[in-house]
């Protein structure tokens, strides 16, 4: 805590009258606003006597998500988003390309590249493989959880910043969904980053330039992996911490277009190589990657309250402590009001608006609003500490039920449950039937990234159901083809829709399997639940001329993949 708190609570007042002059000729609400923030929700001072860190708390803090993050990465690839982002960097690499990413043969820009490359680097040392792919968001997740260590010792103290480390470390939302094969779990490093050296850049009344530049840097590499989202993540947060509590060091014009010109130099030679490739990529990317995505109904529709449970369940065990910490936040009490310090502010404006920007978003997916994770659990870690809580036996044993929940969820749950749903669970079936490179593969209706990623096969064409005539134009001219359908209804189409040149020799379901332990009875009912087939793959049917024997040559013989998503 402060040395003096008298001296502090002085200061308090004289800020607060000073305000309250400043305001007393406007009666807008907003110009009410940054008196009411600095002064009443957010008076106190940062502990600035435990700003250094301590090796005890980083060896907890290096361990412990070790322990949960990297063991058992090797489980089988969700589909569609995880297999995907498998099968780009792999086919780069195959091809020798860092400009264009490639997914199934065909240029794939709905994402900058930085996560590919980062992919196929682990590639190259590791080899491809499942493991090595989230091996990069493994360690985006462990750097996140360092980088609030760190700079929390410098705002809200070594303990608070231990235990809102301790706090990421062990919510489920982040660990569980962001060490998974996604955007999102990069993305948030970068902005976590961002956002911490930029507030730190501009402590007191000067700018500090080392850290002003660091934060250009992760700016730029944020752009690099997602887009713009990462400026603007970035930037209404350090304008409304100027603006309410004026603690942040005034930017002179110069200062902003050097970190422009930063993150331009970081960013721009590469959307300029794909623009000079592809010259269609800017209307694509930008208009409808973003701007249409963001505004219109475009996909994943979801309610305003879409993100409440995933946010309250994501930071467990630290939302059993929701009422006394929003009671922490609003109570008038001189004595708590001097625990919140400007800092604590900033945190809350910072995962606030990733989830504001968001909830107002047309399109929603619950990894989304994962840079707001480390900020909101450094508050957390705050609120912790300076109420007392990290002494009490209830808190701590939530924090050990945390850590072997998630333990068992890392190295047994989550494991069992994407080899259940994996496409490829029947591996041996598609290798006896597609994994001959002579064959032809095509996919109907919907590519299936994972039984690319597995056949190493990196340009398997396909077949959506308004090119249904094309399909049938092909099997009419191959002896054999072979048909994977994930839909459950696509194979019962296809008899309907197949020219009469041909017929349906053999099929195999690659429908859920019956969980152990659950009765006959329950099975189906369950595998309803579940999603009643494994995703992104429901029937294998080998398809023949009528003409054409059933010991064909395999030279001579066509794969078709028919999927859904």
């Amino acid at each position: 805590m402060d040395a003096n708190p008298a001296a502090s609570q002085d200061a308090g007042t004289v800020i607060s009258e000073e305000r309250a002059r400043s305001t007393s000729g406007h009666a807008t609400v907003l110009a009410w606003l940054p008196h009411w923030w600095s002064t009443v929700l957010f008076p106190g001072r940062s502990w600035s006597a435990e700003r250094d860190w301590r090796w005890a708390s980083l060896v907890w803090l290096v361990v412990l998500p070790a322990v949960l993050l990297y063991p058992y990465l090797g489980f089988a690839l969700f589909e569609p988003d995880e297999s995907r982002y498998a099968q780009i960097p792999r086919e780069m690499l195959q091809r020798g390309e860092w400009i264009v990413p490639y997914l199934q043969g065909e240029p794939y820009l709905d994402k900058p590249p930085l996560l590919y490359w980062l992919v196929m680097g682990s590639y190259s040392i590791c080899g491809v493989s499942e493991g090595a792919a989230r091996l990069v968001p493994a360690l985006a997740l462990h750097l996140c959880i360092l980088l609030t260590y760190f700079f929390g010792c410098r705002w809200v103290g070594e303990r608070a910043s231990f235990f809102g480390a301790l706090l990421l470390g062990l919510a489920p939302g982040f660990m569980s969904i962001g060490r998974l094969l996604l955007l999102d779990g990069v993305l948030t490093l970068w902005t976590t980053l961002a956002l911490f050296a930029a507030y730190e850049a501009r402590q007191g009344s000067l700018l500090h330039w080392r850290w002003w530049v660091v934060s250009a840097l992760a700016c730029g590499l944020g752009v690099l992996t997602k887009g713009p989202i990462a400026l603007i993540l970035l930037v209404p947060p350090l304008l409304l911490q100027r603006w309410l509590s004026g603690n942040l060091c005034l930017l002179r014009r110069w200062a902003v277009l050097c970190y422009g010109l930063i993150v331009l130099l970081v960013s721009v030679p590469w959307y300029v190589a794909i623009c000079v490739r592809i010259p269609s990529f800017v209307q694509y990317f930008v208009w409808e990657q973003n701007i249409q995505r963001y505004l219109s109904p475009y996909a994943h529709q979801e309610g305003v309250w879409y993100f409440a449970p995933i946010l309250l369940g994501g930071l467990f065990p630290a939302t059993l402590l929701l009422v006394p910490w929003v009671r922490f936040l609003l109570t008038t009490d001189a004595s708590v009001r001097e625990q919140r310090c400007a800092s604590l502010g900033f945190l809350l404006l910072s995962g606030g608006w990733c989830l504001f920007f968001f909830t107002l978003s047309s399109c929603k997916l619950p990894t989304y609003i994962l840079p707001a994770f480390p900020a909101l659990a450094l508050a957390l870690g705050t609120f912790v500490v300076r109420c007392g809580y990290q002494q009490r036996r209830p808190f701590q044993a939530a924090l050990v039920v945390a850590g072997v929940g998630l333990l068992l969820a890392h190295h047994v749950v989550i494991p069992w449950y994407a080899h259940f749903r994996s496409p490829i669970r029947q591996g041996a079936v598609l290798a006896y039937h597609c994994a001959d490179p002579s064959a032809t593969v095509v996919c109907y209706p919907r590519p299936c990234h994972a039984v690319t990623f597995f056949l190493d096969r990196p340009e398997i064409p396909s077949f959506r159901s308004k090119e249904i005539e094309d399909l049938r134009d092909l099997v009419r001219q191959r002896p054999q083809t072979i048909i994977l359908c994930t839909h459950r209804h696509s194979l019962q189409g296809l008899r309907q829709l197949l020219p009469p040149e041909v017929e349906i020799v053999h099929s195999v379901r690659f429908g859920l399997p019956a969980v152990p332990g659950v009765p006959q009875e329950y099975q189906r009912p369950l595998n309803k639940l579940l999603g009643e087939t494994a995703l992104g793959l429901c029937d294998l049917a080998v398809v023949q001329r009528k003409s054409h024997s059933a010991g064909g040559t395999p030279g001579a013989s066509t794969a078709v993949v028919a999927v859904d998503r």
